[in-house]
């Protein structure tokens, strides 16, 4: 078997140019099969020791030692992470092509030039951690390590530069396991990434009969042993956990299913709000009906509840007596220079119709929410209002009356993680609370994966996460990163729930965030070239 494995190897570091491309962009593509809903993680290893022997295939020789670096090597070696880029984010975010053809008559032409332009940039990561790994690594065994740590690097930075877009970070494949993702209380899901891809690509050594067949074979047994002692720990960890509820506090999480070729349609309204209602009351009477807080989802209403009293007073019917309706909706006002602006914005509204609580979204879409570079670009946002949305000040803790405080984030500011700041002295707050709006990406991964993203951030934080979705997918996760609600995608549901209290002391990250990642990093690169030296001299 060994033998083959060899064989293979051989074939695959011999390929050039087209059949080398098309081979890394189809092992990108057979990698996104991991992600949610499929998680058919025993992909990760083809796709994943493909990548490390193309990288390989970059030295003329097939081999990584040598004396001196050649650029167009070292360009290979990128164009290879390139490629594979392209088919890991094109078959991970095609559903962002979906959004298009909500207004298709404007914007359906643009979803080929989106898809491809998104997965085209978002590439250029895998690329310069191929480029990396290559140029740092002088053979198999350290390509490997390489390839794994400086993918990482490039997963971090992904979430930050150019306002950050970290979707489908590696460590997510594993959010079907609840005991494999506790680790991540202390490393966050980076730290689940890195020992994902060392464990993934470990295999490509086998191939390698340069290295001794004992240490090839040592090699994968330690990496795959590192999965399952995450695996073992993660157990203990959820053994030892006790389930705990808030008292006096019962939800109601309201999915309306409202189509987004609908939402905004001015005749529609009334029905879309009546069906709001409905939902919040689910034929129950104010004797029996023990809900003290609910819930709607990103921009329920498109009513500017803040400066429109009769609006305020419609909605405030759904605000439970001593409790309160949480609900996203559109907030304007004017700057200091008289121009009007609109925010994204969380309400808390209690059963006097009074505002409690605001929260306006930091972190825009672009294209979505505004448009970058306004000057120069002129075509229409996707959601269709002429008007940009401005971004608020920041993360901010609200408070609701008869419930923990909590810190809202509105869609995909639940995927940025070590971004949510928490005081862990005076202002900890007892829960997240996600509100979304995946109605533009119909029935696709696309709901599955965000949601998986905010289940890593209960574990990150220790904090349990409620999260409100118009189409779905809605839910209720405890501080482990356990799902004790889920609602079906594209259902209309009312759906009740205690809320699950926030463990009693913060985790290491929600203390530390990614520095300790960091600092494992930082180490492992230093003991790799420590014993380069060594074995040099």
């Amino acid at each position: 078997m060994i033998s083959r494995i060899e064989q293979l190897r051989g074939w695959v570091v011999s390929l050039e140019r087209w059949p080398r491309r098309v081979t890394a962009l189809l092992l990108g593509v057979v990698t996104a099969l991991a992600f949610p809903p499929l998680y058919i993680l025993p992909l990760l290893i083809p796709g994943f020791v493909g990548l490390a022997w193309l990288i390989e295939g970059s030295s003329p020789s097939g081999r990584l030692q040598r004396t001196k670096l050649k650029k167009s090597a070292s360009r290979s070696a990128f164009a290879v992470g390139w490629w594979f880029g392209v088919g890991f984010f094109a078959a991970g975010l095609y559903w962002v092509s979906f959004s298009f053809f909500v207004n298709a008559a404007t914007f359906a032409w643009m979803a080929p030039f989106a898809l491809f332009c998104l997965s085209a940039g978002m590439a250029l990561y895998i690329g310069l951690a191929g480029w990396a790994a290559y140029v740092s690594s002088r053979d198999g065994a350290n390509l490997v390590l390489n390839l794994a740590l400086w993918w990482v690097v490039f997963e971090w930075i992904r979430g930050w530069a150019f306002t950050g877009f970290p979707w489908n970070l590696l460590g997510s494949v594993w959010t079907f396991s609840e005991a494999m993702i506790q680790i991540t209380a202390v490393t966050g899901v980076f730290g689940l990434s890195l020992v994902t891809v060392l464990a993934a690509a470990a295999p490509a050594v086998l191939g390698d009969n340069s290295i001794v067949l004992s240490k090839r074979c040592l090699m994968v047994v330690v990496t795959g042993a590192t999965l399952v002692m995450i695996w073992v720990g993660g157990h203990i960890r959820l053994n030892q956990a006790v389930e705990v509820i808030v008292d006096g506090v019962n939800l109601r999480l309201i999915q309306p299913n409202i189509e987004q070729r609908d939402k905004w349609k001015p005749h529609l309204q009334r029905a879309h709000f009546d069906k709001l209602l409905r939902l919040s009351r689910p034929g129950k009477t104010a004797a029996t009906d023990v809900t003290t807080h609910t819930i709607w989802p990103e921009t329920a209403t498109p009513l500017f509840l803040s400066t429109v009293p009769e609006a305020l007073e419609l909605v405030s019917i759904a605000a439970p007596i001593g409790g309160a309706l949480i609900t996203g909706a559109p907030r304007q006002g004017r700057n200091q220079s008289g121009f009007r602006e609109i925010w994204n914005s969380v309400h808390v509204i209690d059963s006097n119709a009074y505002i409690r609580d605001t929260y306006d979204k930091q972190h825009l879409v672009p294209f979505g929410e505004y448009i970058p570079f306004r000057s120069f670009i002129s075509f229409p946002k996707l959601t269709g209002a002429g008007t940009d949305f401005s971004p608020g000040v920041g993360p901010k803790v609200l408070k609701a009356p008869g419930a923990p405080s909590f810190i809202p984030l509105i869609c995909y500011e639940a995927i940025f993680p070590g971004q949510i700041q928490v005081d862990q002295e005076k202002n900890r707050p007892g829960w997240l609370l996600n509100l979304t709006n995946d109605a533009w990406f119909g029935y696709s991964s696309g709901p599955y994966q965000h949601f998986a993203s905010a289940q890593l951030r209960s574990v990150e934080l220790g904090l349990p996460l409620v999260r409100v979705a118009n189409t779905g997918i809605s839910g209720v996760i405890d501080s482990y990163g356990r799902v004790r609600v889920r609602t079906v995608l594209n259902e209309e549901i009312s759906v009740e729930s205690p809320l699950p209290a926030r463990l009693s002391n913060s985790t290491w990250f929600a203390k530390h965030g990614n520095t300790t990642i960091f600092c494992i990093v930082l180490i492992l690169f230093g003991v790799f070239r420590l014993r380069f030296f060594v074995t040099k001299g």
